[in-house]
């Protein structure tokens, strides 16, 4: 074999035993009988072989009556779902299982356009060993298209991913898993999206350690603010968040933000648009104090507020679609 088949097979042969198949069992109504079972399959990868930690993405559980994980040598356990999160699309799994492997996670910070990666996952559901794909990363802090905000900096891959492959890893040619498949587009060829290994860690662990993501809320709802909507409207800056609706309960209200405002900075980083308010947010913890730069009827003025948690049914600042 040449040096880079060598390299891949070595990577595969490293995270064979670590991939695992979800299965998933949805109750769902039917108009002519009742209620009736869904199946639906997907993939994981241990991240946590004595505890027996999984990682896969939320879409593969959620609203799971039961999980089903199967390990490569065909052992078969129940699974539990320690915790999710939705706007990320990341889902921690566990089962009481002995002799599990688990993956090396990588990094994802440093990563290059053209690098070659491998897809591993469980495509379409067809039985045996995990389906290989290779590719490269074809770009990154790529967002997802049609979805939210918090899907900013994905890895966009021309590995290709099939249905099944959700919740599997991303991995390089050493075998770090330096991503979780998530996603594709199906009207496109080879554009899929996979969730960057460093924030599938720091859902892990604020899921370990409180049970749940816990994000900071200011209450607002915004969109994002263009040369063209500021040339449009005759704002006097060309980038920011204009904020649209400012809830009273929430924590920007009492710090006097308003609608028509445009929220430009957040303590020391600047604020060009909603995924900038996000990336800043997440530097700050619950109960501390952030400065705000907002402009108000061309002039700038600074305020500061006390973050407070996200409310369950709130766990992001909403956004609106972009005015052209």
């Amino acid at each position: 074999m040449s040096p880079i088949e060598v390299q891949i097979t070595d990577a595969v042969s490293m995270l064979e035993e670590s991939v695992v198949t979800i299965g998933s069992i949805r109750l769902a109504r039917d108009f002519r009988y009742g209620t009736v079972p869904l199946e639906g399959q997907g993939t994981g990868v241990v991240v946590d072989e004595k505890k027996g930690y999984i990682v896969t993405n939320n879409h593969v559980v959620d609203g799971a009556e039961r999980v089903q994980v199967t390990l490569r040598d065909g052992r078969t356990f129940s699974g539990e779902v320690v915790g999710a999160d939705r706007p990320t699309d990341v889902a921690l799994v566990r089962v009481e299982a002995s002799q599990l492997k688990a993956a090396k996670l990588g990094d994802s910070e440093n990563l290059r356009v053209g690098q070659i990666v491998l897809a591993i996952g469980n495509a379409l559901g067809l039985p045996g060993a995990p389906t290989v794909s290779m590719g490269v990363i074809s770009a990154i802090g790529r967002p997802l298209p049609g979805a939210d905000f918090l899907h900013e900096g994905m890895i966009q891959t021309d590995a290709s991913i099939n249905p099944g492959n959700s919740g599997g890893p991303l991995v390089d040619l050493e075998g770090n898993v330096i991503g979780i498949n998530s996603s594709m587009i199906a009207f496109a060829q080879g554009v899929g999206f996979s969730i960057p290994i460093h924030t599938v860690k720091q859902v892990v662990g604020q899921i370990l350690q409180n049970g749940r993501v816990i994000r900071p809320w200011l209450g607002i709802s915004g969109l994002d603010l263009t040369p063209q909507i500021a040339k449009r409207y005759g704002m006097p800056v060309e980038s920011g968040v204009l904020v649209a609706e400012v809830t009273e309960e929430g924590a920007a209200f009492e710090a006097g933000l308003r609608e028509g405002d445009i929220l430009v900075q957040v303590n020391e980083s600047k604020v060009d648009g909603m995924k900038d308010l996000v990336r800043a947010l997440s530097k700050e913890t619950i109960g501390g104090v952030a400065k705000l730069v907002v402009i108000r009827v061309g002039s700038k003025v600074e305020t500061s507020v006390r973050l407070v948690e996200a409310p369950a049914e709130e766990s992001r600042p909403r956004i609106r679609s972009r005015v052209r």
